[in-house]
Protein backbone atom coordinates (compact mmCIF):
# COMPACT_ATOMS: atom_id res chain seq x y z
CA UNK A 1 0.00 0.00 0.00
CA UNK A 2 3.23 2.58 0.70
CA UNK A 3 4.41 2.24 -2.72
CA UNK A 4 1.42 2.17 -4.27
CA UNK A 5 0.77 5.35 -2.83
CA UNK A 6 4.30 6.65 -4.16
CA UNK A 7 3.46 5.91 -7.41
CA UNK A 8 0.33 7.50 -7.50
CA UNK A 9 1.44 10.55 -5.92
CA UNK A 10 4.32 10.72 -8.52
CA UNK A 11 2.33 9.99 -11.66
CA UNK A 12 3.05 13.24 -14.26
CA UNK A 13 -0.23 12.69 -16.10
CA UNK A 14 -4.01 11.97 -15.74
CA UNK A 15 -3.71 8.41 -16.92
CA UNK A 16 -2.40 6.13 -19.45
CA UNK A 17 -4.44 4.08 -21.51
CA UNK A 18 -3.53 0.53 -21.13
CA UNK A 19 -5.68 -2.55 -22.11
CA UNK A 20 -5.80 -5.67 -23.48
CA UNK A 21 -5.60 -4.19 -26.99
CA UNK A 22 -3.23 -1.65 -26.59
CA UNK A 23 -0.44 -0.15 -25.55
CA UNK A 24 1.46 3.03 -26.35
CA UNK A 25 5.29 3.13 -26.17
CA UNK A 26 4.63 6.77 -24.35
CA UNK A 27 2.81 4.50 -21.54
CA UNK A 28 5.47 2.93 -21.19
CA UNK A 29 7.81 5.08 -20.65
CA UNK A 30 6.01 7.07 -18.37
CA UNK A 31 5.44 4.51 -16.05
CA UNK A 32 9.11 3.41 -16.02
CA UNK A 33 9.75 6.67 -15.67
CA UNK A 34 7.74 6.92 -12.15
CA UNK A 35 8.78 3.85 -11.10
CA UNK A 36 12.48 5.20 -11.21
CA UNK A 37 11.05 8.27 -8.91
CA UNK A 38 9.63 5.86 -6.78
CA UNK A 39 12.98 3.92 -5.99
CA UNK A 40 15.01 7.03 -5.40
CA UNK A 41 12.43 7.98 -2.89
CA UNK A 42 11.58 4.89 -0.74
CA UNK A 43 14.60 2.22 -1.56
CA UNK A 44 13.56 0.08 0.72
CA UNK A 45 10.19 -0.67 -1.49
CA UNK A 46 12.23 -1.62 -4.23
CA UNK A 47 10.99 -5.02 -4.56
CA UNK A 48 7.44 -4.00 -3.90
CA UNK A 49 7.56 -1.22 -6.49
CA UNK A 50 9.02 -3.56 -9.07
CA UNK A 51 6.14 -5.81 -8.10
CA UNK A 52 3.93 -2.65 -9.17
CA UNK A 53 5.65 -1.77 -12.11
CA UNK A 54 5.31 -5.65 -13.35
CA UNK A 55 1.16 -5.35 -12.58
CA UNK A 56 0.92 -1.78 -14.82
CA UNK A 57 2.70 -2.85 -17.68
CA UNK A 58 0.78 -5.88 -18.12
CA UNK A 59 4.18 -8.29 -17.57
CA UNK A 60 2.39 -11.59 -17.00
CA UNK A 61 3.38 -14.90 -15.77
CA UNK A 62 2.67 -17.84 -18.21
CA UNK A 63 1.34 -19.98 -15.23
CA UNK A 64 -1.49 -17.75 -15.16
CA UNK A 65 -4.79 -18.93 -15.83
CA UNK A 66 -7.23 -16.73 -18.30
CA UNK A 67 -9.18 -15.70 -14.99
CA UNK A 68 -6.44 -14.57 -13.22
CA UNK A 69 -5.53 -12.21 -16.52
CA UNK A 70 -8.29 -10.44 -16.63
CA UNK A 71 -8.25 -10.11 -12.74
CA UNK A 72 -4.69 -8.68 -13.32
CA UNK A 73 -6.12 -6.34 -16.02
CA UNK A 74 -9.00 -5.35 -13.96
CA UNK A 75 -6.47 -3.95 -11.83
CA UNK A 76 -4.54 -1.68 -14.21
CA UNK A 77 -7.97 -0.40 -15.51
CA UNK A 78 -9.08 0.80 -12.05
CA UNK A 79 -5.81 2.17 -11.49
CA UNK A 80 -6.10 4.24 -13.95
CA UNK A 81 -9.37 5.73 -13.61
CA UNK A 82 -7.92 6.37 -10.32
CA UNK A 83 -5.00 8.16 -11.37
CA UNK A 84 -7.16 11.23 -13.28
CA UNK A 85 -9.08 12.36 -10.21
CA UNK A 86 -6.03 12.72 -8.18
CA UNK A 87 -3.52 14.21 -10.61
CA UNK A 88 -6.56 16.99 -10.89
CA UNK A 89 -6.72 17.38 -7.46
CA UNK A 90 -2.90 17.46 -6.79
CA UNK A 91 -2.55 19.67 -9.55
CA UNK A 92 -5.41 21.91 -11.00
CA UNK A 93 -6.80 22.58 -7.68
CA UNK A 94 -3.30 22.86 -5.29
CA UNK A 95 -0.50 23.90 -7.68
CA UNK A 96 -2.53 26.39 -9.99
CA UNK A 97 -2.97 28.22 -6.66
CA UNK A 98 0.78 28.23 -5.46
CA UNK A 99 2.92 28.69 -8.23
CA UNK A 100 1.82 31.95 -9.76
CA UNK A 101 4.90 33.37 -11.62
CA UNK A 102 2.41 34.23 -15.04
CA UNK A 103 -0.99 33.53 -13.86
CA UNK A 104 -1.93 33.21 -17.84
CA UNK A 105 -0.25 29.49 -17.00
CA UNK A 106 -1.81 28.10 -14.44
CA UNK A 107 -4.54 26.35 -16.87
CA UNK A 108 -6.11 23.21 -17.39
CA UNK A 109 -4.34 21.41 -20.02
CA UNK A 110 -1.13 23.84 -19.37
CA UNK A 111 2.72 23.38 -18.39
CA UNK A 112 3.32 26.06 -15.56
CA UNK A 113 7.48 25.70 -16.57
CA UNK A 114 6.72 26.32 -20.60
CA UNK A 115 6.81 30.13 -20.86
CA UNK A 116 5.43 30.28 -24.71
CA UNK A 117 6.39 28.79 -27.98
CA UNK A 118 8.53 29.07 -31.17
CA UNK A 119 6.79 29.93 -33.98
CA UNK A 120 8.36 26.61 -35.17
CA UNK A 121 7.01 24.43 -32.23
CA UNK A 122 3.44 26.02 -33.14
CA UNK A 123 3.33 24.86 -36.30
CA UNK A 124 4.71 21.61 -35.64
CA UNK A 125 1.92 21.42 -33.44
CA UNK A 126 -0.60 22.52 -36.32
CA UNK A 127 0.66 20.14 -38.61
CA UNK A 128 0.47 16.80 -36.34
CA UNK A 129 -3.11 17.90 -35.60
CA UNK A 130 -4.21 18.66 -38.96
CA UNK A 131 -2.52 15.26 -39.97
CA UNK A 132 -4.09 12.91 -37.15
CA UNK A 133 -6.96 14.45 -35.04
CA UNK A 134 -8.27 17.26 -37.73
CA UNK A 135 -11.30 17.06 -35.52
CA UNK A 136 -10.25 17.52 -31.83
CA UNK A 137 -11.84 20.49 -30.37
CA UNK A 138 -9.90 24.14 -29.66
CA UNK A 139 -11.63 25.60 -27.18
CA UNK A 140 -10.45 28.62 -24.80
CA UNK A 141 -12.87 28.46 -22.01
CA UNK A 142 -14.53 25.54 -20.41
CA UNK A 143 -17.17 25.46 -17.49
CA UNK A 144 -13.92 24.63 -15.39
CA UNK A 145 -11.26 27.08 -16.97
CA UNK A 146 -9.42 29.00 -14.26
CA UNK A 147 -10.32 32.13 -15.74
CA UNK A 148 -11.77 33.71 -18.46
CA UNK A 149 -9.97 33.15 -22.09
CA UNK A 150 -9.66 37.22 -22.64
CA UNK A 151 -8.68 37.42 -18.80
CA UNK A 152 -5.39 34.99 -19.50
CA UNK A 153 -4.92 37.34 -23.33
CA UNK A 154 -4.17 40.26 -20.69
CA UNK A 155 -1.97 38.56 -18.68
CA UNK A 156 0.20 36.97 -21.94
CA UNK A 157 1.23 41.06 -22.34
CA UNK A 158 2.83 41.27 -19.40
CA UNK A 159 5.51 38.44 -21.09
CA UNK A 160 5.99 41.35 -23.22
CA UNK A 161 7.19 44.03 -21.05
CA UNK A 162 8.91 42.00 -17.75
CA UNK A 163 11.20 44.96 -16.72
CA UNK A 164 8.18 47.28 -16.77
CA UNK A 165 6.25 44.61 -14.69
CA UNK A 166 9.13 44.16 -12.10
CA UNK A 167 9.27 47.90 -11.30
CA UNK A 168 5.78 48.33 -11.25
CA UNK A 169 5.80 45.44 -8.63
CA UNK A 170 8.10 46.15 -6.35
CA UNK A 171 6.54 49.69 -6.33
CA UNK A 172 3.20 48.54 -5.48
CA UNK A 173 4.47 45.99 -2.45
CA UNK A 174 6.42 48.97 -1.61
CA UNK A 175 3.51 51.25 -1.37
CA UNK A 176 0.52 48.63 -0.09
CA UNK A 177 3.24 47.42 2.79
CA UNK A 178 1.57 49.37 5.40
CA UNK A 179 -1.99 47.84 4.14
CA UNK A 180 -0.70 44.41 5.71
CA UNK A 181 -1.12 42.81 9.33
CA UNK A 182 1.14 41.78 11.47
CA UNK A 183 0.11 38.31 13.64
CA UNK A 184 2.74 36.87 15.84
CA UNK A 185 5.74 38.88 13.52
CA UNK A 186 4.41 37.64 10.07
CA UNK A 187 2.60 39.87 7.72
CA UNK A 188 -0.14 38.74 6.58
CA UNK A 189 -1.11 38.55 3.31
CA UNK A 190 2.22 36.72 2.57
CA UNK A 191 4.13 37.97 -1.00
CA UNK A 192 2.64 35.33 -3.28
CA UNK A 193 -1.25 36.47 -2.06
CA UNK A 194 -0.40 39.42 -2.65
CA UNK A 195 1.58 39.41 -6.20
CA UNK A 196 -1.71 36.58 -7.40
CA UNK A 197 -4.01 39.41 -6.39
CA UNK A 198 -2.20 41.70 -8.79
CA UNK A 199 -2.55 39.84 -11.29
CA UNK A 200 -6.17 38.92 -10.81
CA UNK A 201 -6.98 42.35 -10.55
CA UNK A 202 -5.11 43.31 -13.84
CA UNK A 203 -6.44 40.00 -16.00
CA UNK A 204 -10.37 40.63 -14.42
CA UNK A 205 -11.35 44.19 -14.08
CA UNK A 206 -13.87 45.66 -15.99
CA UNK A 207 -13.04 47.95 -18.91
CA UNK A 208 -14.52 50.89 -17.26
CA UNK A 209 -11.75 50.39 -14.24
CA UNK A 210 -15.24 51.26 -11.61
CA UNK A 211 -14.63 49.15 -8.74
CA UNK A 212 -18.01 48.53 -7.80
CA UNK A 213 -19.87 46.18 -5.23
CA UNK A 214 -20.61 43.42 -7.71
CA UNK A 215 -16.96 43.23 -8.88
CA UNK A 216 -15.50 43.55 -4.97
CA UNK A 217 -18.07 40.43 -3.80
CA UNK A 218 -16.94 38.60 -6.78
CA UNK A 219 -13.27 39.08 -6.54
CA UNK A 220 -13.22 38.08 -2.78
CA UNK A 221 -15.41 35.34 -3.17
CA UNK A 222 -12.42 34.11 -5.53
CA UNK A 223 -10.08 35.12 -3.29
CA UNK A 224 -11.18 33.11 -0.55
CA UNK A 225 -11.26 29.90 -2.76
CA UNK A 226 -8.02 30.70 -4.02
CA UNK A 227 -6.60 30.55 -0.61
CA UNK A 228 -8.12 27.83 0.34
CA UNK A 229 -7.40 25.88 -2.53
CA UNK A 230 -3.68 26.13 -2.31
CA UNK A 231 -3.66 25.09 1.32
CA UNK A 232 -1.13 27.36 2.62
CA UNK A 233 -2.15 29.48 5.23
CA UNK A 234 -5.58 27.87 5.43
CA UNK A 235 -7.78 24.81 3.29
CA UNK A 236 -11.68 23.87 3.06
CA UNK A 237 -11.71 21.46 6.08
CA UNK A 238 -9.18 23.67 8.32
CA UNK A 239 -10.14 27.19 6.85
CA UNK A 240 -7.87 29.88 8.65
CA UNK A 241 -10.41 32.68 9.13
CA UNK A 242 -7.53 34.98 10.46
CA UNK A 243 -5.50 34.87 7.74
CA UNK A 244 -8.56 35.06 4.97
CA UNK A 245 -9.92 38.54 7.01
CA UNK A 246 -6.54 39.61 6.80
CA UNK A 247 -6.44 39.50 3.21
CA UNK A 248 -9.66 40.34 2.43
CA UNK A 249 -8.28 43.72 4.49
CA UNK A 250 -5.87 44.34 2.21
CA UNK A 251 -8.04 43.84 -0.70
CA UNK A 252 -10.43 46.50 -0.01
CA UNK A 253 -7.85 49.04 1.38
CA UNK A 254 -6.22 49.21 -1.67
CA UNK A 255 -8.70 49.24 -3.76
CA UNK A 256 -10.59 52.31 -1.86
CA UNK A 257 -9.74 55.93 -3.65
CA UNK A 258 -8.37 58.36 -1.83
CA UNK A 259 -6.41 61.91 -2.33
CA UNK A 260 -3.16 60.55 -0.95
CA UNK A 261 -3.20 56.63 -2.47
CA UNK A 262 -0.73 56.53 -5.20
CA UNK A 263 -0.69 52.80 -5.69
CA UNK A 264 -4.34 53.45 -7.39
CA UNK A 265 -3.21 55.56 -9.64
CA UNK A 266 -0.33 53.79 -10.40
CA UNK A 267 -2.24 50.54 -10.75
CA UNK A 268 -4.92 51.95 -12.68
CA UNK A 269 -2.62 53.54 -15.37
CA UNK A 270 -0.57 50.15 -16.02
CA UNK A 271 -3.68 48.03 -15.95
CA UNK A 272 -5.29 50.04 -18.60
CA UNK A 273 -2.37 49.98 -20.96
CA UNK A 274 -2.28 45.54 -20.39
CA UNK A 275 -6.14 45.89 -20.88
CA UNK A 276 -5.94 47.75 -24.44
CA UNK A 277 -3.50 45.41 -25.60
CA UNK A 278 -5.21 42.45 -24.27
CA UNK A 279 -8.05 43.02 -27.05
CA UNK A 280 -5.59 42.28 -29.61
CA UNK A 281 -4.11 39.42 -28.00
CA UNK A 282 -7.80 38.35 -27.46
CA UNK A 283 -8.62 38.89 -31.38
CA UNK A 284 -5.54 36.88 -32.43
CA UNK A 285 -6.59 34.02 -30.24
CA UNK A 286 -9.95 33.87 -31.62
CA UNK A 287 -8.69 33.20 -35.07
CA UNK A 288 -5.94 31.13 -34.35
CA UNK A 289 -8.70 28.82 -32.64
CA UNK A 290 -10.76 29.30 -35.48
CA UNK A 291 -8.02 28.63 -38.53
CA UNK A 292 -6.29 26.17 -36.81
CA UNK A 293 -6.57 22.40 -37.71
CA UNK A 294 -9.70 21.35 -34.98
CA UNK A 295 -13.17 21.98 -34.42
CA UNK A 296 -13.69 25.48 -32.51
CA UNK A 297 -15.70 25.57 -29.72
CA UNK A 298 -17.27 28.81 -28.00
CA UNK A 299 -18.54 28.23 -24.54
CA UNK A 300 -21.85 29.95 -23.79
CA UNK A 301 -21.17 33.37 -22.11
CA UNK A 302 -17.55 34.29 -24.01
CA UNK A 303 -19.29 35.90 -27.35
CA UNK A 304 -18.30 39.51 -25.52
CA UNK A 305 -15.15 39.90 -23.64
CA UNK A 306 -14.62 36.91 -21.11
CA UNK A 307 -13.32 38.22 -17.70
CA UNK A 308 -14.78 35.56 -15.64
CA UNK A 309 -13.13 33.90 -12.57
CA UNK A 310 -13.30 30.69 -12.09
CA UNK A 311 -16.11 28.55 -11.14
CA UNK A 312 -19.20 29.14 -9.85
CA UNK A 313 -18.06 32.62 -11.28
CA UNK A 314 -17.56 31.60 -15.14
CA UNK A 315 -21.14 29.79 -14.70
CA UNK A 316 -23.31 32.90 -13.89
CA UNK A 317 -26.21 33.02 -16.18
CA UNK A 318 -25.95 34.20 -19.79
CA UNK A 319 -27.59 37.60 -20.78
CA UNK A 320 -28.71 36.35 -24.18
CA UNK A 321 -30.98 38.86 -24.66
CA UNK A 322 -28.32 41.46 -24.58
CA UNK A 323 -26.44 38.99 -27.06
CA UNK A 324 -29.46 38.96 -29.48
CA UNK A 325 -29.56 42.79 -29.64
CA UNK A 326 -26.03 43.18 -30.44
CA UNK A 327 -25.83 40.20 -33.19
CA UNK A 328 -28.64 41.76 -34.87
CA UNK A 329 -26.83 45.59 -34.70
CA UNK A 330 -23.38 43.89 -36.11
CA UNK A 331 -25.71 42.52 -39.15
CA UNK A 332 -27.35 45.52 -39.82
CA UNK A 333 -24.53 48.02 -39.61
CA UNK A 334 -21.63 45.88 -41.34
CA UNK A 335 -23.56 46.04 -44.65
CA UNK A 336 -23.00 50.13 -44.81
CA UNK A 337 -19.92 52.01 -44.85
CA UNK A 338 -16.55 49.86 -43.87
CA UNK A 339 -14.73 52.20 -42.55
CA UNK A 340 -17.13 54.11 -40.32
CA UNK A 341 -18.51 50.58 -39.36
CA UNK A 342 -15.13 49.18 -38.06
CA UNK A 343 -14.34 52.87 -36.71
CA UNK A 344 -17.37 52.28 -34.39
CA UNK A 345 -16.94 49.07 -33.22
CA UNK A 346 -13.07 49.98 -32.13
CA UNK A 347 -14.59 53.13 -30.53
CA UNK A 348 -16.52 51.04 -28.50
CA UNK A 349 -14.56 47.90 -27.58
CA UNK A 350 -14.86 47.58 -23.82
CA UNK A 351 -18.46 46.37 -24.92
CA UNK A 352 -17.92 43.16 -26.69
CA UNK A 353 -19.27 43.53 -29.90
CA UNK A 354 -15.84 43.80 -31.32
CA UNK A 355 -15.04 39.89 -30.77
CA UNK A 356 -18.89 38.96 -31.30
CA UNK A 357 -18.27 40.46 -34.54
CA UNK A 358 -15.02 38.50 -35.52
CA UNK A 359 -16.41 35.19 -33.64
CA UNK A 360 -19.52 35.71 -35.91
CA UNK A 361 -17.22 36.33 -39.20
CA UNK A 362 -15.59 33.08 -38.22
CA UNK A 363 -18.12 31.05 -37.54
CA UNK A 364 -20.10 31.53 -40.94
CA UNK A 365 -16.33 31.18 -42.64
CA UNK A 366 -16.21 27.82 -41.50
CA UNK A 367 -19.72 27.06 -42.24
CA UNK A 368 -19.63 28.22 -45.88
CA UNK A 369 -16.14 26.18 -46.59
CA UNK A 370 -16.59 23.07 -43.67
CA UNK A 371 -14.61 20.66 -45.86
CA UNK A 372 -11.41 23.36 -46.19
CA UNK A 373 -11.45 23.60 -42.40
CA UNK A 374 -12.27 19.84 -41.37
CA UNK A 375 -10.01 18.46 -44.17
CA UNK A 376 -7.59 20.99 -45.27
CA UNK A 377 -3.60 20.50 -44.75
CA UNK A 378 -2.32 23.07 -42.67
CA UNK A 379 0.42 24.59 -44.71
CA UNK A 380 2.97 26.95 -42.75
CA UNK A 381 3.87 30.59 -43.94
CA UNK A 382 6.69 32.74 -44.20
CA UNK A 383 6.77 36.25 -43.44
CA UNK A 384 9.39 39.20 -44.26
CA UNK A 385 9.73 42.72 -43.63
CA UNK A 386 10.13 44.61 -40.87
CA UNK A 387 8.07 42.94 -38.58
CA UNK A 388 7.77 39.56 -39.92
CA UNK A 389 8.61 38.47 -36.08
CA UNK A 390 5.14 39.82 -35.33
CA UNK A 391 3.14 37.66 -37.59
CA UNK A 392 1.84 34.22 -37.59
CA UNK A 393 0.72 33.09 -40.94
CA UNK A 394 -0.52 29.93 -42.12
CA UNK A 395 -2.87 28.54 -44.79
CA UNK A 396 -5.39 25.90 -45.03
CA UNK A 397 -5.29 23.49 -48.40
CA UNK A 398 -8.25 21.37 -49.79
CA UNK A 399 -8.16 20.60 -53.44
CA UNK A 400 -8.13 23.79 -55.12
CA UNK A 401 -9.04 26.12 -52.42
CA UNK A 402 -6.77 28.00 -49.99
CA UNK A 403 -7.57 29.58 -46.76
CA UNK A 404 -4.96 31.64 -45.93
CA UNK A 405 -4.88 33.33 -41.94
CA UNK A 406 -2.73 36.25 -41.04
CA UNK A 407 -2.76 36.49 -37.11
CA UNK A 408 -0.39 39.45 -35.73
CA UNK A 409 1.12 39.34 -31.97
CA UNK A 410 3.48 41.11 -29.63
CA UNK A 411 1.56 44.36 -30.15
CA UNK A 412 3.51 46.22 -27.02
CA UNK A 413 6.41 46.75 -29.61
CA UNK A 414 4.38 46.93 -32.67
CA UNK A 415 2.25 50.34 -32.00
CA UNK A 416 1.43 52.68 -28.52
CA UNK A 417 -1.53 52.47 -26.29
CA UNK A 418 -4.63 53.82 -28.16
CA UNK A 419 -3.24 52.51 -31.94
CA UNK A 420 -4.01 49.92 -34.13
CA UNK A 421 -2.65 48.09 -35.96
CA UNK A 422 -3.72 48.95 -39.18
CA UNK A 423 -2.46 49.23 -42.47
CA UNK A 424 0.72 51.70 -42.86
CA UNK A 425 2.05 50.45 -39.62
CA UNK A 426 2.97 47.09 -41.35
CA UNK A 427 5.30 49.05 -43.36
CA UNK A 428 7.20 46.22 -45.65
CA UNK A 429 5.72 42.97 -43.52
CA UNK A 430 4.70 40.52 -46.12
CA UNK A 431 3.65 36.63 -46.13
CA UNK A 432 4.81 34.52 -48.91
CA UNK A 433 2.43 32.18 -51.00
CA UNK A 434 3.37 29.18 -53.21
CA UNK A 435 0.98 31.33 -56.01
CA UNK A 436 2.79 31.84 -59.51
CA UNK A 437 -0.25 34.31 -60.65
CA UNK A 438 -2.89 35.72 -58.87
CA UNK A 439 -6.50 34.24 -57.57
CA UNK A 440 -9.33 36.11 -56.40
CA UNK A 441 -10.79 35.86 -52.84
CA UNK A 442 -12.11 37.62 -50.12
CA UNK A 443 -11.18 38.17 -46.44
CA UNK A 444 -13.76 36.43 -44.44
CA UNK A 445 -13.36 39.32 -41.69
CA UNK A 446 -13.31 42.59 -43.04
CA UNK A 447 -15.51 41.50 -45.84
CA UNK A 448 -13.11 42.58 -48.53
CA UNK A 449 -12.08 41.50 -51.75
CA UNK A 450 -8.31 40.62 -52.34
CA UNK A 451 -6.33 38.77 -54.28
CA UNK A 452 -3.76 35.50 -53.19
CA UNK A 453 -0.63 36.04 -54.58
CA UNK A 454 3.45 35.11 -54.36
CA UNK A 455 3.15 38.26 -51.78
CA UNK A 456 0.52 39.83 -49.53
CA UNK A 457 1.80 42.72 -47.84
CA UNK A 458 -0.42 43.28 -44.57
CA UNK A 459 -0.99 46.90 -45.26
CA UNK A 460 -2.83 46.46 -47.99
CA UNK A 461 -5.46 42.78 -45.98
CA UNK A 462 -5.30 45.11 -42.64
CA UNK A 463 -6.44 48.03 -43.91
CA UNK A 464 -9.86 47.31 -41.06
CA UNK A 465 -9.28 44.79 -38.97
CA UNK A 466 -5.77 43.86 -37.29
CA UNK A 467 -6.20 39.77 -38.30
CA UNK A 468 -7.30 38.58 -41.94
CA UNK A 469 -9.03 35.07 -42.53
CA UNK A 470 -8.22 35.00 -46.74
CA UNK A 471 -10.24 32.36 -48.53
CA UNK A 472 -10.00 32.08 -52.99
CA UNK A 473 -13.23 32.66 -54.20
Amino acid sequence: KRALVEVLALFPVYRTYVNEKTFRDVDIKRINQVIKKAVKRIPDFINELQFIRKFLLLDYSTSLTQQDKEKWLHFVMRFQQFTGPLVAKGFEDTTLYVYNRLLSLNEVGSTLSAFGKTIEEFHGFNKRRSANWSRSMNTTSTHDTKRGEDARARLNVISEIPKEWEDNIKLWARLNRKNKKIINRIMFPDSNDEYFLYQTLIAHLPFSQKIESLFKGRLKSYLIKAVREAKVHTAWLRPDTEYEDAYIEFCEKILSPSKSDKFLKSFLTFQEKIAYFGIFNSLSQLVLKAASAGVADFYQGSEFWDLSFVDPDNRRPVDFEERIKSLRYLKRESGGNKKTFFQNIFASKGDGKLKMFLAHQLIRARALNRELFLKGEYVVLKTKGKFSHNVIAFGRKYRNRWCVAIVPRFFTSLIKKDELPLAEVWTDTCVILPFTKATPAIDCISGSGTKLKSKIYLRNVLKYFPAALIISR
